[in-house]
């Protein structure tokens, strides 16, 4: 069966019609989002990290706040930025909230996307080499730093006038399972194949910042099924986790046809645009009846494919809103995970 998270941005604005209008609003109504999810049987709550944006930015004080107030549902991220990361500070913070949640931390990193910064991670304190343009060696070193200590690899040596002997230390706490659950957000197929060598669970969202020509969901199939193959090749012993992020709107109501019933006509096919100086093919939306989804859904090579589908949700419609979305998506998700595969 299909794993069903929702993603969230945590978007908060003072205008009409929003019901999150600032960022306490936005953190305390996550919280509340998480918990009514899993009543209704929702398997992960995760949230998109963004910086210099009225958006969620901090996750692991909102995670390990959701980890005290449920009992079964995965929280994660999807993703955190390691251009903008202390990899140590976020080994301890990362072990202390899987700890606090039981393990079920799934944690998804990459270098991230665009910011409304422009090199905001300069800002933090880290400066890649002039020949990294965009930080991505810098954020897959970080990430190695980061997979190392939270797998208690030693990082400081000893003090012998506080320990009474030499040696390295390790960061603490640790949390024995944790490192099995990294994802990489991976953009293209090379990106995914990398990931399964470096041993990470795959993290593909809605857009690709590559494009063939063929329709997204393909793209992204191909995507996914080079991760596995990679992964048979590279002989590690567990079995990967792979992901894909949609936008899936059922509409059901007054108030989702009146927030998303035009844009179904817009939204209703992949688009191709420039991203980071090259081409990106963003895959398409999924707005209709629940019977449509079903028959669209399971089309979809990709979401047929992967074992986790992570929602994105319109987080300014409120809590209400949102439980709904989330339980007419697992309805379809039962019909759709019982309808034949897409040749």
């Amino acid at each position: 069966m299909t794993k069903i998270g929702f993603l969230s941005f945590g978007h908060w604005r003072d205008v009409p019609g929003s019901k999150v209008r600032s960022g306490r609003e936005a953190l305390v109504q996550a919280i509340d989002l998480a918990v009514a999810a899993e009543e209704v049987g929702v398997d992960g709550a995760y949230f998109r990290v963004h910086h210099f944006a009225p958006q969620q930015a901090a996750p692991f004080p909102l995670l390990s706040a959701i980890a005290a107030r449920t009992s079964r549902i995965e929280i994660g991220t999807g993703v955190i930025d390691m251009r903008y990361e202390n990899p140590l500070y976020m080994a301890e913070e990362a072990a202390a909230t899987d700890l606090i949640s039981g393990g079920r931390l799934q944690l998804g990193v990459s270098r991230g996307s665009p910011e409304t910064a422009l090199a905001g991670y300069q800002q933090f304190g880290y400066v890649p080499d002039a020949d990294d343009e965009n930080g991505a060696d810098m954020a897959r070193a970080h990430t190695d730093v980061f997979r190392r200590a939270i797998a208690g690899e030693p990082m400081a040596n000893a003090n012998p006038q506080m320990t009474g002997s030499v040696g390295s230390l390790p960061v603490f706490p640790l949390a024995d399972t944790l490192p099995d659950r990294i994802w990489w957000g991976a953009g293209t197929r090379a990106t995914a194949e990398w990931t399964a060598e470096q041993g990470m669970n795959l993290m593909s969202s809605t857009l690709l910042t590559e494009d063939t020509g063929v329709p997204f969901d393909e793209l992204q199939a191909e995507q996914i099924q080079r991760f596995r193959t990679t992964w048979s090749e590279m002989g590690w012993e567990r079995t990967p986790r792979v992901s894909v992020s949609r936008s899936i709107i059922p509409i059901i109501d007054d108030e989702s046809r009146h927030y998303f019933g035009v844009r179904a006509q817009v939204e209703g096919q992949d688009q191709v645009g420039h991203l980071d100086g090259g081409l990106a093919r963003f895959g398409r939306s999924y707005i209709g009846s629940p019977e449509d989804l079903v028959a669209e859904l399971a089309a979809d090579h990709a979401v047929r494919e992967a074992d986790t589908v992570l929602v994105t949700v319109p987080n300014q419609l409120g809590v209400d809103f949102n439980v709904r979305l989330l339980a007419a998506v697992q309805d379809v998700f039962t019909e759709v995970d019982a309808a034949p595969l897409p040749v």
